[in-house]
C-alpha cells in the first residue's frame, strides 16, 4: 500500500513538473506547479517528515503559490487592438529560435544528466531501503528545539521577514511611486 502512494505522489509530482515546463500559459503553470508541490509534500508524509510536509504546504502551497496565482491575474494585460505589431515580431522571434541549436544542446545535456543520475542510483548501496519506515511524529521535536536551543536564529529570521514585508509595502504604496515620479 505505500508503494502504491509513492508511486502515484511520484507521478503526481513527475507528471505536474513536465506540465510546467512543457504549458505556455502561465496561469495553468502556476496551477501545474501546485500538483507539483502537493505531490512533493506526499512525498515528504511517506518519508516520515510531517514537519516538512506542513511547512511545504503552507509555505509553498500556502503562501509562495497563491502569491504567483495573484501576481499573474493581476498584471495580466489583454492586448488592444493597436499592439498587433508587436505580436508579428514575437511571431516572427518564435520562427527564428526554432532554427537554433539550443535543443540539441539541451538535449545533450539532459541525456548525460539522466544517464549519470542513473548510474549513481543503481549503483548505490540504499540501506534505508531495508529497514522499515519509523513513523514517528517529528513536529513536538522541532517545534521544542525552534523555541529552546534555536530560539535567537529563529526571532532573527522572523525580524528579516518582518524588514522584507514592510519594505515591499512601501515600494507598493502609491505615496512612494508617486515620490519617484516627482523625483525623475
Amino acid at each position: 500500500m505505500v508503494q502504491i502512494a509513492f508511486y502515484a505522489f511520484s507521478a503526481l509530482t513527475i507528471i505536474g513538473g513536465l506540465a510546467v515546463l512543457l504549458t505556455r500559459n502561465v496561469l495553468y503553470a502556476a496551477f501545474f506547479l501546485l500538483l507539483t508541490l502537493l505531490g512533493v509534500a506526499g512525498l515528504f508524509v511517506l518519508a516520515s517528515a510531517d514537519f516538512l510536509a506542513i511547512a511545504q504546504i503552507m509555505i509553498y502551497v500556502g503562501g509562495v503559490l497563491v502569491l504567483v496565482i495573484f501576481g499573474v491575474m493581476l498584471t495580466h494585460r489583454r492586448q488592444l487592438p493597436g499592439e498587433a505589431g508587436s505580436q508579428q515580431a514575437n511571431t516572427i522571434l518564435s520562427q527564428n529560435r526554432g532554427d537554433s541549436w539550443s535543443w540539441v544542446v539541451a538535449l545533450a545535456v539532459a541525456g548525460s544528466l539522466f544517464t549519470a543520475l542513473y548510474v549513481l542510483i543503481f549503483r548505490a548501496n540504499f540501506t534505508l531501503l531495508a529497514n522499515p519506515v519509523g513513523w514517528q511524529n517529528t513536529t513536538g521535536i522541532i517545534g521544542k528545539q525552534l523555541m529552546t536551543e534555536y530560539v535567537v536564529p529563529f526571532e532573527i529570521a522572523g525580524i528579516l521577514l518582518l524588514a522584507a514585508l514592510v519594505g515591499a509595502a512601501y515600494l507598493a504604496s502609491p505615496q512612494s511611486k508617486n515620490a519617484q515620479d516627482a523625483a525623475r
